[in-house]
């Protein structure tokens, strides 16, 4: 897996101060796409899993990670992502878990596979749905378009309907 981005710190990719990691690759294409370089699953740079777990436990005042595109719910990334967070957790089990996808949670639940049913248990939100640019609302909080949904995941998983969290 390749990495888009990565960031230390940040307060604009979920709740409270949080890593950011950017995965390369996006199967979607969503036209008016903010992040359009990242759908290459060959743009940046191999994923070093041990040093961003490093930089994450060198910042005492981070709450959580926040796992962004590209598309990290796809195939191709998915293995790696869930592996990512399940190391994290083992270093930072308080961690908050936020993931963006333009995957929605009914697709998502309904693969049904392994890999997929493994990362879903460690995300504590989802943020759900391609963007469309004809629904774009710049003073969304945490999504680019009125149709993705910022979903309590944990609470999903248990009645297997969608639960949004009100922000």
């Amino acid at each position: 897996m390749n990495m888009a981005g990565f960031y230390d710190e940040s307060i604009s990719n979920g709740l409270g101060w949080r890593a950011v990691l950017f995965v390369s690759g996006c199967p979607h294409n969503c036209p008016g796409c903010h992040n359009k370089i990242a759908q290459d699953f060959n743009y940046g740079k191999k994923f070093d899993k041990e040093d961003i777990i490093n930089r994450i436990c060198d910042n005492s005042i981070l709450k959580g990670i926040t796992i962004s595109g590209g598309e990290p719910l796809c195939p191709e990334n998915i293995k790696e992502v869930a592996d990512f967070i399940e190391d994290v957790k083992k270093v930072r089990p308080q961690f908050n878990v936020w993931c963006y996808s333009g995957y929605t949670f009914e697709q998502l639940e309904a693969r049904n596979d392994k890999e997929t049913n493994r990362l879903l248990k460690d995300i504590d939100v989802l943020v759900d749905g391609r963007f469309v640019e004809s629904e774009k609302k710049p003073n969304l909080m945490f999504r680019g378009s009125a149709n993705q949904r910022i979903i309590d995941v944990p609470e999903s998983l248990k009645v297997h309907k969608v639960v949004s969290l009100d922000l």
